[in-house]
């Protein structure tokens, strides 16, 4: 899909290098269709990679998406300049004036903090609960998952005794679902995480379906059963030196923090890691776009 964007908005450069099909709102205005309206979240740190990651997703089928990158009112990012936020974000109560085709809730450094205590936390809830309404199918990603699930069904995240951290391999638990169409038995999802949800959890709500999991006994995707609320506990969208980037962190800090699994090759965090789990995503963004967005949602929003 040609995405909607800001002429200046600094993904535009990188995504145009790579051959994604980015649109200006000067040449969409001249194009005779209704964009798919998605809205992105973004309460990740590090927005810039973020919006560029999300993007090179959401580019990547035939239909246009107007782009809507949301922030948080009520929390100070430290890592993105203020001009950055005014110029290219919607605060959180433009949200509520618009209904959108889809939301994405991105996830966030805070999974190691009870949900009520996070700074934002009344204000995200609010939007998952407008979601419910105004938004045709909603995309949770990691922290994202675990606080849609624990907003909407009640289901707590439960601490690991060590950072579930590398490239893990997943199996479907479905054969026939469309959000998994195309997909190997077996396939790769970049996995950094504290925290968990009990797959016994998930399967005492009846709204629910677990459509993977991983070789832990993970929960990777599930669903509620009307497709309005996906939640994805992995990072599909991650580039290839995410994780390197964050274990380098975590050393560097001295904090304890083990080699990602499945990730440097050997082992050996001196090697350059290679992604391995980039046509997965691209899959699963697409299908979440065609079956879960454009096939159900109505024309007049």
């Amino acid at each position: 899909m040609p995405i909607k964007i800001q002429s200046d908005l600094p993904a535009r450069k990188t995504l145009e290098k790579e051959n994604i099909f980015v649109m200006t709102e000067k040449r969409a205005s001249s194009q005779d269709i209704r964009p798919l309206k998605i809205a992105i979240v973004n309460l990740m740190p590090t927005k810039e990679a973020t919006e560029t990651q999300l993007l090179r997703l959401l580019g990547n089928t035939p239909l246009q998406i107007d782009i809507s990158l949301v922030r948080m009112e009520g929390h100070e990012s430290t890592h993105v300049s203020s001009d950055h936020l005014e110029k290219f974000y919607i605060s959180s109560s433009e949200v509520f004036k618009n209904k959108y085709d889809g939301m994405i809730i991105t996830g966030a450094p805070v999974e190691q903090i009870p949900f009520e205590k996070v700074d934002y936390w009344n204000e995200l809830c609010k939007i998952m609960d407008y979601a419910k309404k105004n938004v045709y199918s909603t995309l949770y990603i990691c922290w994202g998952a675990q606080a849609g699930l624990y907003h909407n069904y009640g289901i707590d995240k439960q601490s690991l005794n060590e950072k579930l951290f590398g490239v893990l391999k997943n199996h479907r638990t479905v054969t026939a679902d469309p959000l998994m169409r195309g997909f190997d038995d077996i396939f790769p999802v970049p996995t950094s995480r504290h925290t968990t949800v009990k797959k016994s959890d998930i399967e005492a709500v009846k709204d629910l379906k677990i459509l993977a999991e991983n070789s832990d006994g993970d929960i990777t995707i599930c669903k509620s059963k009307d497709n309005r609320s996906i939640f994805m506990t992995g990072h599909l969208e991650y580039d290839t030196d995410t994780l390197a980037n964050e274990y380098w962190r975590d050393k560097n800090k001295g904090l304890e923090i083990h080699i990602p699994r499945n990730y440097f090759p050997d082992d050996d965090n001196t090697k350059k890691p290679a992604n391995t789990w980039r046509s997965t995503a691209h899959l699963f963004y697409s299908n979440w776009l065609n079956y879960y967005v454009y096939q159900e949602t109505p024309y007049e929003l």
